[in-house]
Parts: structure tokens; sequence; C-alpha cells
């Protein structure tokens, strides 16, 4: 009996892949899109500020403006005069310091607190919130020094509208108070500043609030927590991502503020309205050092990259051990 015999295909021998893959058309799009920003972002932000670094060491002053790279190298010498607090120098950038760090911690807090309040009170609809929704964002609408101006004329001595309702309608003041110069200047700038901010706080929290389910809060109602016990047990930690970048935000433009007293005092600001970016202007461009407001500049950069590290790192940890 005869046995049949079946050979198999041959196999196809396996293609071999190539080490590298060839790049795709159009892979170059991307690079060409960012490079205008990339580049804009070198020339606006990144040459400038090496540009000031530089400065710093050297002792540019009036008699080198017109060829400001000629100024002698003079080091650290700057820095040394600028940190030295037994000096007329660095006593008086010690107090500024001092006037913008409480400046920024009353004005972030009250912002934040009065945006807080507000975002809460209109989170729930009622008729006409469309309405104080669109009155708190006014002061965040307007523009900077329209808004500013407007208050300058407002705590004028004489013809301000501040103390003739103190004074006149309300009789709360017996004289009429210089709201720009003295002591009160203080309480000035931090007023109008806390009416620019708040309305930005007030706009992210609401924004905030979107992603809060009313479920949650009709179980509290329901277990018998009150209004405060369910803001503090449920917004607060659900608005923690929000307030963690709001916060950040709010204090670098704070401690960074220089419309405010630039335009609400003038070139001549008084003592207890002296912020420090408004006086590394003045350190810089009236008595034309340019070196050491460099140098103050410097330092002022190197104090909020700490603070913001500090912040980052310290949120950091806190979630982990959440």
């Amino acid at each position: 009996m005869a046995t049949t015999t079946s050979t198999a295909p041959p196999v196809p021998a396996a293609r071999t892949v190539p080490a590298r893959r060839s790049r795709r058309s159009g892979w170059w799009l991307p690079y060409a899109l960012l490079a205008p920003a990339v580049l804009l972002e070198l020339l606006i932000h990144l040459v400038p500020m090496l540009t000031g670094i530089w400065m710093s060491f050297t002792q540019l002053t009036r008699f080198f403006i017109r060829d400001w790279t000629s100024a002698p190298f003079v080091g650290l010498r700057n820095y040394q005069v600028a940190l030295d607090f037994d000096g007329a120098v660095g006593r008086s950038l010690l107090s500024s310091f001092a006037i913008t760090c409480a400046y920024t911690v009353i004005v972030v807090g009250a912002a934040w607190a009065l945006g807080m309040a507000a975002a809460v009170a209109l989170q729930r609809p009622f008729r006409s919130r469309a309405v104080f929704r669109t009155l708190f964002l006014v002061p965040y609408a307007l523009p900077v020094y329209a808004g500013i101006v407007t208050w300058n004329f407002m705590l004028q001595r004489d013809t301000g509208v501040i103390n003739h309702l103190l004074v006149e309608d309300l009789g709360l003041l017996e004289d009429r108070p210089f709201w720009l110069i003295g002591g009160h200047a203080f309480a000035s700038i931090v007023i109008v500043a806390i009416w620019r901010l708040w309305p930005f706080a007030f706009l992210m929290l609401t924004a905030g609030l979107q992603s809060v389910p009313d479920d949650v809060y009709e179980a509290a109602a329901m277990d018998g927590a009150h209004a405060f016990r369910s803001w503090w047990s449920i917004t607060l930690p659900m608005l923690r991502p929000v307030n963690t970048v709001l916060v950040l935000v709010m204090f670098l433009w704070v401690f960074n503020d220089f419309n405010t007293p630039y335009v609400l005092f003038g070139t001549s600001q008084p003592a207890a309205g002296d912020l420090i970016s408004f006086h590394i202007y003045n350190a810089s461009f009236l008595t034309w050092n340019f070196g050491a407001g460099a140098a103050m500049s410097v330092l002022l950069l190197l104090f909020l990259l700490l603070v913001t590290s500090v912040y980052l790192v310290t949120l950091n940890r806190r979630s982990r051990r959440a």
C-alpha cells in the first residue's frame, strides 16, 4: 500500500524590523508652533533677568548710563550695602520689606476671606444671583489705573468723598484726615489693594465650587451638620487644590505690587506705604544707582523663589501624608 507524504509549504523568512523608525512626516510642526512663544519668552523675560543679574555686580550709576556696558565690576559690593542693616540703605530696605510683609498678609488674607464669603453666599441659585456676580466682578474688570485714580480722588483731604462721608454725613470724625500721607497711607493702600484683589479670589473660588456636588451638602444636612460645619468639613477640603494655587498667585501679585503705590501716591510715596517694589524703583531711578537697584531686585527674586519652594514642598508633604 503506497503511502503519501505531504510536504509543508515553506515558511517565509521573518521580516527584519529596522532599528530606527523613520520619522513621521510633519514631526517638526509642534516645534515650529512653539518656537515663537519660546523666542518671545527669552526676549521678554529671560534676557532682561540675566541682564539685571549682571547689572547687580556692577557700579552702574548716572556716570555710565550712556555706555552702560563699561560700568566697573564691583562683585558683591551692592549686595553687601543692601544687606548692611546698620547703614542707611540697609535700614530703609529692611523697613520696606517689613511693611511689604504686613501689607501682603493683610491684603491676601482679607481678599481671600471676602472672596470665599461671596462665593459661598452665591453658591446656591436665587433670583438676581447673576446681577450680584456681575457687580462683584466690577473692580476686577476695571482697568488698574482707572480704578486706583478714582480711589486717589476719593481719598483727597478736602474734596474726597471718603472724608465727606465720614465727617459731614456720618459724623464719625471731627477733622478731615490726610489719607494719602502720614500714618494713614498704609490703611489707604491696603483698602485699595483689597478692593482690587478680592474679586479675583471670588472668581476662582466660585469656579471651584461648581465642582462640589450638592448631594454632599444634602447628606450633611440630613446628618444635622450646620452651615459652618458643612463649610469646614466639605467646602474647604474640596477647594484645597484651588486654594493652593490661589493663595500662591495672590501672594506673588501682592508682594510685587507696583501699580497701586505708584498711581495712588505718585513718585514720592510716604514711609508708611513704602512697598518694596516701589522702594527698588526709587533706589534705581531717583538716585540713579541701577547697580544697587538691580541687587535689591535679585534679592527680592531669591526671597520669592524661596517662599514659593517652601510653600509647594510643604503642601506636597501634607498631601502625601493625607
